[in-house]
């Protein structure tokens, strides 16, 4: 199988969908009650057949039933029989699929989890609607959590560092730029919004492995991966984000594979304008960069919408593959719409292509998809295949079985919640207040002493040591210099009085930290001996903060 049956053209001609050019991304766009989410069923259980995983999201609770067969006995089964006739398919029956379910919250499938971490400052900002000024301080807290080790898995722990930020704001704008209370605060209250919008399910571990969307099961058909987003479409911006930052992941994740024979996944984008609205350039921008990139690593997106002036100019030039549903023409907005469809297909001299976008019937479509050579075909009126799956939801016990065979099971279901910024700046701010409170109780110079004292016995000593033997040796490098300097004379040799003297100091200090006062004048009397008659081999014997050791 090396092409996906899209339905009969007005030309008597099949139109298909080339597995070859399915990762050149496509649109499939048209008014509501036009047939676009049938169409979408059609192609996805048709990717699956031919061994092609696929992600969709179902926004409106009814794409579920792809997971299972149709039947004679359902809604509409004269319809789909009717029409699977009349374009010709003559070996049309009913058939399942296989389908993980997902959902972020948990409800009606398999956990969906990231980190902070991963969603990045760029898409945070956008999913809580920060201007410029709040972006900058959102990436100073980013960076300075990567540089302190910080992890930020939840949103406890990006709740900690804004609240950090905030107590230390003049440090951290010493060194990063101007950091605001005010403009923490505002983030702060925008990350309480986005909590009571359910979005703290969907931050923490055990975070998604993009890559167990990318499954087969063992009859070699692609799992066709339905996300539960008919309560998350309740926070447009949510969903929004949570699409594009799986499609940036699949982005960073895959390895390049240029145009396969087929697609690795193909990625259904239902209600795409959400991701355009009101996006700021900057957002756009890696939009278009990811779609572009991304088909060079097998990855096929298409963006399901209404009306497809939604989508930018650049991202729509990169949709070759297109199956345009009826438009209505009631405002001057619609008419544009048309317009502009009508301008993205390929000419067909005998067909009006304005004229038929306003005629189209339910189910009916305007299709041009791109040809071996990677050239769009001539754009065709359709009648589109229909589904073999049900259409509708599944019963929730339907739901249940289906999941109680995914190759996830158990996988993602138990959150997990180790040690990451919030638990770490709680134990510091804990060690702070002891610190505060212990200063308060006994004094400062007396907490000061019991810190000196708390390193180990060795490095108190050798601290110590190390200060006496610096003051010991400026003395004596100090009287040295003074008696070459004034020209005076000494009966002892000043070399050896210093060493002598340096010995004793060091030895004193020494004697008095472990109990033994005469250790600095034996210090003395020894290396005074040594000095006056050295061994023959010239070696001496030297004291180092307390360990004996042999030096040339």
């Amino acid at each position: 199988m090396d092409e996906i049956f899209l339905g009969l053209g007005g030309n008597g001609e099949r139109q298909v969908l080339r597995l070859g050019r399915a990762n050149r991304h496509g649109l499939i766009a048209g008014a509501t009650g036009t047939g676009k989410t049938v169409t979408l069923q059609t192609i996805a259980e048709q990717f699956s057949a031919a061994g092609v995983p696929v992600f969709m999201a179902d926004v409106k609770g009814d794409l579920s039933g792809i997971a299972m067969a149709g039947s004679p006995r359902f809604k509409n089964a004269a319809i789909l029989e009717a029409r699977a006739k009349e374009i010709g398919i003559a070996d049309y029956g009913y058939s399942d699929n296989p389908a993980v379910f997902w959902d972020i919250y948990g409800e009606q499938g398999h956990p969906v989890r990231t980190t902070i971490s991963e969603m990045g400052p760029l898409l945070l900002a956008r999913l809580m609607d920060l201007n410029d000024t709040q972006e900058g301080v959102l990436n100073v807290v980013f960076r300075y959590a990567d540089e302190q080790g910080l992890l930020l898995l939840d949103l406890p722990d990006l709740q900690a560092m804004l609240a950090y930020a905030a107590e230390n704001a003049s440090a951290l704008s010493a060194k990063y730029g101007n950091i605001t209370k005010a403009s923490v605060g505002t983030i702060q209250r925008q990350l309480l919004a986005l909590d009571s919008q359910g979005a703290a399910q969907f931050f923490g571990e055990p975070a998604l492995e993009i890559v167990d969307f990318i499954r087969s099961d063992d009859k070699g058909r692609g799992y066709i991966n339905v996300l539960a987003a008919d309560r998350l479409m309740r926070s447009p911006k949510l969903y929004a984000t949570f699409l594009l930052w799986l499609l940036s992941e699949l982005f960073e994740v895959l390895p390049e594979v240029g145009d396969p024979e087929k697609p690795k996944l193909v990625f259904f984008f239902d209600e795409a304008h959400l991701l355009f609205d009101d996006a700021p350039k900057a957002l756009q921008d890696k939009v278009e960069q990811v779609v572009r990139l991304v088909r060079s690593k097998g990855v096929g997106v298409y963006f399901v919408t209404q009306n497809p002036i939604d989508i930018p100019e650049e991202i729509a030039g990169q949709l070759g593959n297109r199956v345009q549903h009826a438009l209505r023409a009631f405002t001057p907005r619609d008419k544009k719409a048309i317009k502009a469809a009508a301008d993205t297909f390929r000419i067909n001299p005998e067909l009006d292509v304005e004229a038929a976008i306003t005629e189209l019937k339910v189910g009916e479509a305007l299709v041009s998809t791109l040809d071996d050579e990677g050239a769009p075909t001539v754009v065709q009126r359709t009648l589109i295949a229909p589904p073999r799956s049900r259409l509708g939801p599944v019963e929730p016990k339907e739901r249940a079985i289906v999941q109680s065979v995914s190759p996830f099971e158990g996988k993602y279901d138990t959150p997990v919640n180790r040690e990451s910024a919030e638990e770490i700046l709680a134990a510091k701010a804990a060690d702070a207040a002891a610190t505060a409170q212990e200063v308060a109780e006994k004094g400062k110079a007396e907490v000061g002493r019991q810190e000196r004292r708390s390193p180990s016995l060795w490095d108190g000593l050798g601290g110590k040591v190390a200060k006496a033997a610096a003051g010991a040796a400026a003395a004596s490098a100090g009287s040295i210099l003074a008696q070459s300097v004034q020209g005076k004379k000494s009966r002892a040799d000043p070399k050896a009085s210093a060493a002598s003297a340096a010995a004793g100091t060091i030895g004193d200090t020494l004697g008095k930290a472990i109990g033994f006062p005469g250790l600095g004048r034996f210090a003395r009397n020894l290396i005074g001996g040594l000095m006056r008659h050295p061994p023959p081999n010239g070696s001496i014997l030297r004291v180092v903060g307390g360990g004996v050791g042999r030096c040339r």
